[in-house]
């Protein structure tokens, strides 16, 4: 049920001393308007409903199934939600949940811890956010990393997000972290709009290269950019938070960032700040952990990006939909969605604590899809205004 992509043997013994133990999962939520640009991203058929749907997707990862949600899941254009598969194993294995909103433009319906953050602007502006927020969400991050490690110390922390568009700004991170990133990370769509991307992490990129040199701030190699003034250009503000939770938190217990490309570019990240700011951190208890449809997208190379941001342990659940009584789940074997809300980590913790397998999963998941559908065709409650 897990495959090792990268660094076999660091991903070894990781698997091998978090095998049997109950993890803690917590949930990042943040937003970019550069979700809102039309065709940049498949979660949500509309701008307008990419808008909420980290806070739809919160509210049905704490409540599951509901008659008439304050926030119902916006309609995909094919597919289905991965809050689905991760609201399905961490409520069947009672894995506790933490929501941390890092930057929504409302608050959830659901109880949150609010990190006092914004929602990004567009990463073409080369000003995504105000540096005094980075900084203050790092700090958080730091904090709440540290908070949340102390009641899993012989334990792993699962570090999952909800951001959309956030494969734009993972691209931008990336990029602007030196890293040859380019047609190697993925998205919700079938087939990767790699140029769409490109595109707006150019403008974003060379507004920052611009303000650099405005300031006579020289860079050099012995001088690199500060990775805080990155994501305040480039970034969202979910990147800030994890990476600051991963570099407390791998101080004292594992770490599993539940993601793709974008928690390989908080991953990177991460390296950087620790390295810049001469921050400890223990590489060793961190690993990347996503799905197999995203390690294996044809129409990106997330294991290339993976070896060219060095050593850094990328595993992927095998969990396949192939025979899935569902249309709607079957769709991710044709590529759709692939990921999102910690999905791939949560199907990787299955199998480590519960050794669920390919059964067990899929019917969980399956099972959570018949109530959502069951309750979808009963009489509507109408929400009063």
């Amino acid at each position: 049920m897990i495959s090792i992509y990268t660094q076999f043997q660091q991903a070894q013994r990781w698997l091998q001393e978090y095998r049997g133990r109950s993890p803690l999962f917590a949930c990042i939520l943040g937003f970019t308007d550069t979700g809102l640009i039309p065709g940049i991203s498949a979660a949500g058929a509309t701008p307008h409903d990419r808008q909420y749907t980290a806070i739809a997707d919160a509210e049905f990862l704490i409540n599951g199934v509901q008659k008439s949600p304050h926030y119902p899941l916006p309609p995909l254009h094919v597919g289905a939600s991965p809050v689905l598969i991760s609201r399905a194993i961490l409520n069947a294995q009672n894995i506790p949940v933490y929501l941390f909103n890092a930057g929504l433009p409302d608050p959830p319906a659901v109880s949150a811890i609010d990190l006092k953050g914004m929602p990004a602007r567009c990463l073409s502006t080369g000003q995504a956010l105000d540096r005094a927020i980075v900084e203050h969400l790092f700090q958080q991050g730091l904090l709440w990393g540290e908070k949340l490690a102390a009641q899993v110390p012989n334990s792993y922390l699962i570090l999952g997000e909800c951001v959309v568009g956030g494969t734009t700004t993972a691209l931008a991170i990336l990029t602007g972290l030196e890293i040859d990133a380019a047609e190697k990370v993925n998205s919700s769509h079938p087939i990767c709009n790699h140029a769409q991307k490109w595109q707006l992490v150019s403008q974003g990129l060379a507004q920052l290269q611009s303000s650099v040199q405005n300031s006579q701030e020289e860079r050099t190699a012995q001088n690199p950019l500060d990775p805080i003034a990155l994501v305040a250009a480039v970034g969202d503000p979910m990147q800030i938070v994890v990476a600051g939770m991963t570099i407390a938190a791998s101080q004292t217990c594992g770490v599993l960032l539940a993601g793709g490309t974008q928690m390989l570019a908080v991953y990177a990240l991460a390296r950087a700040i620790s390295s810049t700011h001469s921050l400890p951190w223990q590489a060793q208890k961190i690993v990347v952990g996503t799905t197999r449809w995203v390690a294996e997208d044809s129409t990106g190379d997330t294991v290339g990006l993976a070896k060219q941001i060095g050593v850094v342990p990328l595993l992927a659940t095998q969990l396949s939909f192939a025979e899935s009584r569902h249309p709607q789940l079957r769709s991710y074997e044709q590529g759709y969605v692939k990921e999102g809300v910690g999905a791939g980590g949560c199907a990787i913790a299955a199998h480590l604590f519960q050794n669920w397998g390919q059964t067990k999963t899929l019917n969980a998941i399956e099972n959570l899809v018949d109530q959502r559908l069951k309750c979808d065709r009963s009489p509507k409650t109408k929400n009063k205004e």
